[in-house]
């Protein structure tokens, strides 16, 4: 009786905070959960053994939060417009990447302070911690933030306010990482992209294929030296050269063809809430 007490009494403060809060609070818990764990068997188990129990655990976490998932019966067409569109959005973010370390100077040193560890490791026992990492992350980030957080928030704020404030929040737990404040701005504009997605296609899906492909390219070419790390010199050292001017026009190519497709896309609403935020 009095565990049920408790309970109620625990539902009733919940109930009485603000949608924001819980939307937050719950986004950030469900976000973390998978991490967590990814993070415990990596440092528990060798690399790469630590890959096969994360494959189940990951099986264990989408059957637990598969009502964050939002629709996920799509029409052919809109399955490819938004696949597409995810492919693109990976293009922006590489390319808004480049163009800033053309304009600054890239600081390498900040950017691979968080993962030296895989540069002490074979290639393809990187390569494979990279791929679980990146589809870790995939999964939960958007999990947690485009779904538990996102989604309830567009029915009370709408989509651009719910978008908006996931993304500052996105930004900010983002700033635990050394290379983060150098590209606060990509961040928070990558959440942007990555909220509108979900919220046009009605599913996590395409979110999820565009941000693990984006940080397996992250892991491997910028926040390690694996691939050789990048290495080219400012404008202001070299002058506007092909490298700069194709690398704007793909930005400004895949940023247009990306929001192209999204317009075509019907909007479709949240329909599979797994935890009631009203």
């Amino acid at each position: 009786m009095k565990q049920g007490t408790i309970s109620n009494q625990i539902s009733i403060v919940w109930n009485r905070l603000p949608l924001v809060i819980r939307a937050v609070f719950t986004g950030l818990i469900v976000s973390s959960i998978g991490i967590a764990i990814w993070t415990f068997m990596f440092l528990k188990i060798t690399a790469p053994w630590s890959v096969i129990p994360m494959i189940i655990a990951l099986w264990a976490y989408l059957k637990n939060f598969s009502g964050s998932r939002r629709a996920t019966k799509l029409s052919p067409s809109v399955w490819k417009r938004s696949i597409t569109a995810a492919l693109l959005f990976v293009i922006i973010v590489q390319a808004s990447f480049v163009i800033t370390f053309r304009l600054v100077e890239f600081p390498a040193e900040k950017f691979t302070a968080d993962y030296k560890i895989l540069d002490k490791m074979p290639s393809w026992i990187a390569f494979t911690v990279i791929i679980m990492s990146s589809i870790v992350a995939g999964i939960c980030e958007e999990t947690g933030f485009r779904g538990y957080m996102q989604a309830p928030l567009e029915k009370k704020y709408g989509p651009p306010g719910a978008i908006i404030i996931t993304s500052v929040i996105f930004m900010l737990i983002h700033l635990s990482h050394s290379w983060a404040f150098p590209i606060l701005p990509h961040i928070f504009f990558a959440s942007v992209l990555l909220g509108i997605l979900a919220y046009k296609t009605g599913s996590l899906i395409p979110g999820i294929v565009g941000h693990s492909i984006l940080d397996i390219f992250d892991y491997s070419v910028w926040w390690s030296n694996i691939t050789g790390g990048f290495h080219m010199r400012t404008i202001f050292k070299t002058g506007i050269d092909l490298h700069f001017i194709v690398w704007n026009l793909v930005f400004i190519f895949a940023l247009f063809v990306f929001f192209r497709l999204i317009k075509t896309v019907p909007e479709r609403q949240w329909r599979k809430p797994c935890l009631s935020l009203e």
